[in-house]
């Protein structure tokens, strides 16, 4: 889809935009001229917040792939370790794993298969309502997600190290924004 007022096209995998109108501020030469675009979502962006949430999802995608990489020569894969991760605070319904790494429960239910297998995790059933399977981290599944994570810290802390002090504030200041990013 092109946006007849910029000629835009929406990035893929991006869902294309549903509406563009251009909006003008101000008066004479002074005037600003801004596209606002109606998301997927129903939020109103401008070209500007667009192009800034492009530039986001690639660092993201560079960041996932790194951390990828740097998991690639432990015992499980970067996917299992995350949902390690999702059991941490304590036992997990398997729909809801599955909601929360968006993948259908067939998906979820080989990933616990395979985390079962090699001991990590346990299957159990909701005391409410014997029908839910619930999946519960063992202690090994504890140590090897902590080792997992440690390995992971230590390239992060390796590579912030190597930044200025500036470059490290400016992370650090973008955290509260992140966070905001992450919460529906």
């Amino acid at each position: 889809m092109i946006c007849p007022s910029t000629q835009m096209r929406p990035s893929l995998p991006i869902q294309p935009l549903t509406a563009c109108s251009t909006v003008r501020t101000g008066t004479g030469d002074s005037a600003e001229v801004s596209i606002a675009m109606r998301a997927p979502y129903g939020e109103t962006v401008t070209a500007s917040e667009r192009e800034l949430a492009e530039r986001l999802s690639l660092r993201l995608r560079h960041l996932v792939l790194m951390l990828r990489r740097v998991s690639a020569d432990q015992p499980i894969t970067s996917q299992q370790l995350s949902v390690l991760g999702s059991l941490e605070q304590g036992p997990r319904r398997m729909t809801e794993l599955a909601a929360e790494h968006g993948v259908r429960l067939p998906t979820m239910t080989a990933q616990v298969n395979r985390l079962e297998r090699d001991g990590l995790v346990t299957r159990g059933r909701d005391g409410a309502d014997a029908r839910v399977v619930t999946v519960r981290l063992t202690r090994t599944g504890r140590d090897r997600l902590s080792s997992g994570r440690e390995h992971r810290i230590d390239l992060l802390a390796e590579r912030i190290a190597r930044m200025t002090d500036e470059e490290r504030a400016a992370v650090a200041a973008a955290l509260p924004a992140l966070d905001k990013l992450f919460t529906p």
